[in-house]
């Protein structure tokens, strides 16, 4: 079915050796890696923690595909050795391994280049729609990184595969008689950033991605008559996380778990939830250089010019005492944006709300309909900048982030820091690091009502000006480094080594 690649040392990383403890090289495989592809916060999610176990001595290495906008941030990239021949699904595909010159410490990014695949405008698709051979693309990605690993990384690795799009590199891994003699002895994590996409596809896609027919039963890659990717991933996993405890329970649940919700049960200590960090380095409002002014926890009197900054950059009159409401992100259903558009007090109240970022057609309509319907109180900026982002958290006075469900979340950690209080629903990520009428302000039901009720406690603290300054000075003061994370990672790691050696 597949030929192994024989390791090549000739082009082998000569800068990361093997951790000094004797250690495995730890492998991420990724859709997305902040700055070079990202949609939302899976890309920033694994650069943090990849960046950071580096930093803490680990040897790493990234593999993300060679899509059309790595070269918009890396245009200087150098092959690694000499192309290869990727069988799959009996077709045979050419790849590439490339690196960015001159990539400095940190990290080593593996661009998996195919370009028939991945040279395309869009990600994963284009004018609201996926891309119809999504399913081979990231087949093709999840097939080649293995061969990637035995040719560029010398020494033994623990490969930590992120959401659907690279799940069927652990399936490969079991499946494919050369691999699974190659990698019998490699721990595998599976990372759910968001389990509400899953790589459903037709059965009609299996001969083509080179999936086993063995494994099309309902404990492995079937899920009502179609192939799903992300429970093939965790069916071969030796430990699965996702990314805050409270969404890890929510999963194992029938309202929380998108359909596999047994499948997160049957994994029983397998599974844990690990809550996401943030570089605070990069997002520290004192000595942040893409805002106007910089301000500390302990003076935030800098702050107003952010304000007035923020509201100059949206076309909104200059009022200090207005309540600001902040909101950045995907625009879509999970976000909750049909809260915002259903409520009474967005439509009616004296405050600004200021929105950043792309989404579904229909809320990208809906909110600038909104902003010409008021436009002394909406502001709407749909091209997304990371610098645009940077002055909306220290512009704000409160964050808006009433989602259906939050795996994790990382704005409403960086809006702490920047003492911009989240307005938040009681779900995941966001119950696990906003403490409700201290550092934010939580709310339960998914609705319009309950949603305004969270907003009018917080315009009530909010006229309170030495209560106010009370809380953004807890809320600038709470750790979201990933160091806090550090010690359950190294839990969830030992856990799958463990795993694997009882299996091989």
């Amino acid at each position: 079915m597949t030929r192994l690649a024989q390791p090549t040392p000739s082009v082998s990383f000569p800068a990361v050796p093997p951790a000094a403890d004797g250690s495995p090289t730890i492998v991420h495989l990724t859709s997305e890696y902040a700055p070079y592809a990202r949609t939302g916060g899976l890309a920033e999610a694994v650069r943090g923690l990849a960046t950071f176990q580096s930093r803490a001595g680990a040897a790493v290495v990234v593999f993300v595909p060679l899509y059309r906008t790595v070269r918009d941030h890396a245009p200087d990239l150098a092959p690694l050795g000499r192309p290869i021949a990727v069988e799959l699904g009996f077709r045979s595909v050419e790849v590439r391994f490339f690196r960015e010159v001159n990539s400095g410490p940190g990290p080593r990014v593996v661009f998996v280049d195919a370009p028939a695949y991945f040279n395309r405008s869009g990600l994963y698709g284009e004018n609201g729609q996926d891309y119809p051979d999504n399913a081979r693309r990231y087949a093709v990605f999840s097939r080649a990184v293995l061969d990637g690993i035995t040719r560029l990384i010398a020494g033994p690795v623990l490969v930590h595969a992120h959401d659907w799009h690279t799940s069927l590199a652990l399936m490969y891994m079991r499946t494919y008689s050369g691999l699974r003699e190659h990698f019998a002895s490699t721990p595998t994590v599976l990372s759910v950033h968001n389990a509400g996409y899953q790589g459903h596809f037709p059965e009609s896609v299996m001969s083509d991605c080179g999936i086993p027919p063995e494994v099309y039963n309902w404990r492995m890659a079937e899920w009502y008559g179609r192939v799903n990717y992300l429970k093939t991933g965790l069916a071969f996993a030796d430990v699965a996380v996702t990314v805050s405890p409270g969404h890890a329970r929510e999963l194992r649940t029938p309202d929380g778990g998108f359909g596999l919700h047994t499948t997160f049960q049957w994994l029983g200590d397998r599974f844990m939830g690990i809550t996401n960090g943030i570089d605070q380095h990069e997002w520290d409002p004192a000595r942040d250089d893409q805002i106007t002014a910089n301000y500390t926890r302990e003076d935030t009197s800098a702050k107003v010019r952010c304000k007035a900054a923020l509201q100059r950059s949206f076309g909104l009159p200059q009022r200090r005492r207005t309540p600001l409401f902040g909101m950045t992100g995907r625009m879509v259903t999970q976000k909750g944006l049909d809260l915002i558009l259903n409520s009474h007090l967005v439509w009616n109240m004296d405050a600004q709300f200021v929105f950043l970022g792309q989404g579904e057609p229909r809320y990208e309509r809906a909110l600038t309909q909104l902003a010409s319907a008021r436009p002394n109180h909406v502001g709407v900026q749909l091209d997304f900048t990371d610098r645009l982002e940077h002055r909306l958290m220290a512009g704000a006075d409160m964050f808006l982030m009433p989602s259906q469900y939050e795996p994790c979340g990382l704005t409403q950690m960086r809006a702490q820091r920047y003492g911009a209080l989240p307005i938040g629903r009681r779900v995941g990520g966001i119950a696990d690091t906003v403490e409700d009428d201290v550092t934010g302000f939580l709310f339960d039901p998914f609705t319009s009502g309950a949603f305004d009720h969270a907003i009018s406690r917080a315009l009530a603290r909010f006229g309170d000006n030495a209560g106010w300054a009370k809380r953004m000075h807890v809320a600038m003061g709470r750790d979201f480094g990933w160091e806090r994370s550090a010690e359950r990672y190294a839990r969830a790691y030992e856990k799958a080594r463990h795993v694997a050696q009882s299996r091989s």
